[in-house]
Parts: structure tokens; C-alpha cells; sequence
């Protein structure tokens, strides 16, 4: 029992006392008076709780990691010869579904074509490794690092305003910086204003023809258009995509075959 039970037992029971003698009164009283001046009572008592304390929190166990294949990091590589599963899915290298394999048959069929296995995803159940080449690993590996670069790389816009009456030489040298800028993966806003007693008119066609004057292919962000109440010409420039630079190269090996056919078209008919 706390001593905290002790003395309320006790101050009752001084109160009690109207029906008993003075002498009790006296003693509890003086016994009251005694405790509160010394150490009768252990300390234990006056301390402990009249319960054992039950600590209520638990710990959180901590949250599972999900395991993540090599290609969430940005890598990919050989696993080597050391499958831990028994039993895998394969794809070719050629990108054929193999099916479920033992990893013996897998590391035999490595052996036989000089092959590497690359794991695609270990979530799945049974797993997915890929059979690849040095080379196709090497391939993938450098895209993947290009996708990274386009990721973290924050594309810069530079900025060029200039007017319409600009001589030609300083176009060209602000053409250069321009394709420079291009080169470094930038987009550009070119902003071209009308020219002290200039009438500002067609702007936006005036900027599009010297934007067809670099020597660059360009992608556009934002075509030429008039801005500032018809003073002035606003277009952002951006490199080409790949899916453009390819269809330029489709078109400018298309452009020799017509001219070919053509020529041989004119020839017959001077020949009739």
C-alpha cells in the first residue's frame, strides 16, 4: 500500500475519533505529525503505484522495402552464372518468350551461344531474365544513361531580342550563338522588335524567315507570333527530336530518287 493510502486512512480515522477516546486522537495525530518529518514510511511505498505500469506503445515494426529491379536504379548488367532461383522465365535475345526454365538449362544455353542473362524483374513470379549479348548490354546501358542526363538536366531558355533593321553581319553572328546554344541542349526565345520609324508589319513572317536562315535544323516550342500589340515577334526554339532529324534524313534521300526519276522522265521524252 503507497503512502499516499496510508495517510488517508489515517485522517479518517482521526476524524473518526469523535466516538473515540482522546488517547487515540492523540497518537494517530502525533503518528501523522511524525511520518511527515521523517523517513518512517519507506521510500518505495510513498513512490510505487498501487499498480505495475504497463507500457502501452508498441514498436512499429518497420515497412517492407519493395524490392526493385536493376533498371529503377538506372542500371543493367549481368547477373553472371549465379541464379538463385531454381526455376526462371527467359526471353531471348531476340525478344522471344523461352518460358518457364530451370536455371541449369538457362546456364547451359549461356554457354552454348556465348550469351549473358540479365535480370528484367524479380517481382514476378517466377522471375524474368533476359539472354543478351556484351553488346546488346552495352547498348542498353547507354541509353539508359542518356535518359538519366534528360531527367536531371533542367532545360535552360536563353533569350536573344534584336530589331528588324539589324545588318546582316550582326544576324549572322547572332545566328551562330544561337546554334551554339542549340547544340548545348537550350531553348531559345528570339524576340524580334520593330525598328525606329520601321512600320511594324508581317513581324512574324519576317522572324520565321530568319529562323530558316541557320544552318541548324530546329524544333519549335512556340512558332512565330506577334506580341506587344503588333511591335514585336516572339518564337522559343528547341534542338530537333530524334523523330525529326529521322524524318529528314527519309526526305533528303527521298529528294535525290525524285530527281533521278525525273531527269530519266525528261530524257525518254526528248528521246521521242
Amino acid at each position: 500500500m503507497s503512502a499516499a493510502c496510508v495517510r488517508w486512512v489515517l485522517s479518517h480515522t482521526v476524524r473518526a475519533t469523535c466516538a473515540i477516546g482522546p488517547g487515540f486522537r492523540t497518537w494517530a495525530s502525533r503518528f501523522l505529525q511524525h511520518s511527515e518529518g521523517s523517513n518512517i514510511i519507506p521510500g518505495s511505498w510513498r513512490l510505487s503505484p498501487l499498480c505495475t505500469a504497463v507500457d502501452d506503445t508498441q514498436q512499429t515494426p518497420a515497412p517492407k522495402r519493395k524490392k526493385q529491379t536493376p533498371q529503377a536504379h538506372g542500371t543493367i548488367s549481368s547477373v553472371g552464372r549465379k541464379i538463385p532461383q531454381r526455376q526462371i522465365q527467359v526471353i531471348s535475345e531476340t525478344g522471344e518468350n523461352l518460358g518457364i526454365m530451370h536455371r541449369s538449362d538457362v546456364i547451359r544455353i549461356m554457354d552454348e551461344q556465348g550469351l549473358k542473362i540479365v535480370l528484367l524483374s524479380e517481382n514476378k513470379d517466377p522471375p524474368v531474365y533476359r539472354l543478351m549479348s556484351g553488346k546488346q548490354i552495352h547498348e542498353e546501358q547507354l541509353k539508359l544513361r542518356e535518359k538519366q542526363k534528360g531527367k536531371a538536366a533542367p532545360v535552360q531558355v536563353k533569350e536573344l531580342t534584336f530589331s528588324s533593321g539589324i545588318a546582316s553581319h550582326d544576324l549572322s553572328t547572332k545566328l551562330k550563338q544561337v546554334e551554339s546554344w542549340l547544340e548545348k541542349k537550350h531553348h531559345v526565345r528570339i524576340t524580334l522588335r520593330s525598328g525606329r520609324g520601321e512600320p511594324a508589319n508581317n513581324l512574324d513572317t519576317t522572324l520565321e524567315q530568319i529562323v530558316q536562315q541557320m544552318e541548324v535544323m530546329v524544333g519549335f516550342v512556340s512558332k512565330p507570333k506577334v506580341v506587344r500589340d503588333g511591335q514585336a515577334a516572339m518564337c522559343i526554339l528547341r534542338p530537333p527530336s530524334a523523330k525529326e532529324l529521322s524524318q529528314r534524313e527519309k526526305n533528303l534521300s527521298a529528294a535525290p530518287q525524285s530527281d533521278t526519276e525525273s531527269n530519266a522522265s525528261t530524257v525518254s521524252n526528248t528521246d521521242t
